[in-house]
């Protein structure tokens, strides 16, 4: 399943988002229009597609969900900017990141432009509530990010609060997307629940596929070096099970007790760490509960009007658990 045929139903309309995203590079400071430029290209546009299809419903108006799809990426690429300052990120996307080619203080400043550019188009739908909800939707991921640097290279997290992390980080940007949709289209309560439920147990799916490609992917299919979250000392679900399956001699265990060890043993215990993962049923175990969010996405879109975007939903969670599966 490829994501041209999942977009169908909305492909004229997302490539008009990618046309006011590029609006977005048309500013008078050269130098601002360069890492816009730099940084507003690539990606997948699952958010903004998410959103355009949540909207398909009921009232699709275009004049409202346009704006609301491209707060949604902006919003999605200004995260990206930020954590790769926080993490020190060289690569993203299999290109170099905005703080290792123009400085970390630069990547910072162009995050905040972005998120701002996407309060403003989010604040084009006119919409009180789909306007505090995505101003709500950056404390969260905020408070993510933090209690992810809390815990950095902390060993005693449990797995609830892992999910409560990538649900802050990921998920609550897909719930925006699925629920400003279904609000702009003018939806009943009980399918703007159904949108914005969709929408999160298919981001906490797509981040907990996300981190098992961290251990089993290429840097060429990941456009980031294999490992980046080890080396970064943040404890995903592989980790945890790996600790769980090897409790004396682990080379996480290692790695998050030292984390000041020189750089060539650190990567060393990430390999090995890697090669457990890979030779175990760890990854098995992972996608087993990824399919699992995927399907109580799922289970609610009958609710939904048959039509064609409440069968491309259905098709975008099979897309994001078959990921190197």
């Amino acid at each position: 399943m490829q994501l041209n045929r999942i977009y169908a139903p909305i492909q004229e309309d997302l490539a008009r988002v990618e046309r006011q995203i590029k609006s977005v590079t048309e500013v008078d400071s050269s130098g601002l229009a360069e890492l816009l430029s730099y940084i507003l290209t690539g990606g997948k546009g699952i958010r903004p597609a998410l959103t355009l299809l949540s909207g398909k419903f009921y009232h699709y108006n275009l004049d409202l969900l346009l704006p609301m799809a491209t707060a949604v990426e902006l919003m999605h690429t200004a995260t990206l900017a930020h954590d790769d300052a926080i993490d020190h990120s060289p690569v993203r996307r299999g290109r170099p990141t905005i703080n290792s080619i123009w400085g970390e203080d630069k990547a910072v400043l162009l995050g905040d432009y972005l998120f701002a550019k996407a309060g403003e188009f989010a604040a084009l739908t006119g919409n009180l509530r789909v306007i505090r909800l995505f101003a709500q939707t950056l404390q969260i991921i905020s408070s993510g990010e933090l209690n992810q640097g809390f815990n950095a290279f902390n060993l005693e997290q449990t797995r609830d609060q892992y999910l409560e992390r990538i649900s802050s980080k990921t998920a609550s940007l897909f719930s925006l997307a699925g629920e400003s949709g279904a609000i702009l289209s003018q939806a009943p309560e009980e399918s703007i629940q159904t949108l914005k439920g969709y929408g999160y147990n298919l981001g906490i799916a797509f981040q907990i596929v996300d981190d098992i490609l961290d251990f089993i992917g290429t840097e060429e299919e990941m456009g980031k070096p294999i490992g980046s979250d080890l080396a970064q000392g943040t404890l995903t679900l592989l980790a945890m099970l790996l600790l769980e399956h090897y409790p004396e001699d682990n080379p996480v265990k290692e790695l998050f007790n030292n984390h000041d060890m020189p750089e060539g043993d650190k990567q060393k215990r990430i390999k090995q760490a890697i090669e457990l993962v890979r030779n175990s049923s760890i990854v098995k175990q992972c996608y087993k509960v990824a399919s699992d969010y995927c399907a109580k996405a799922c289970q609610r879109l009958e609710l939904l009007p048959d039509n064609p975007s409440r069968r491309a939903l259905k098709d975008l969670a099979d897309l994001v658990i078959s990921r190197r599966k």
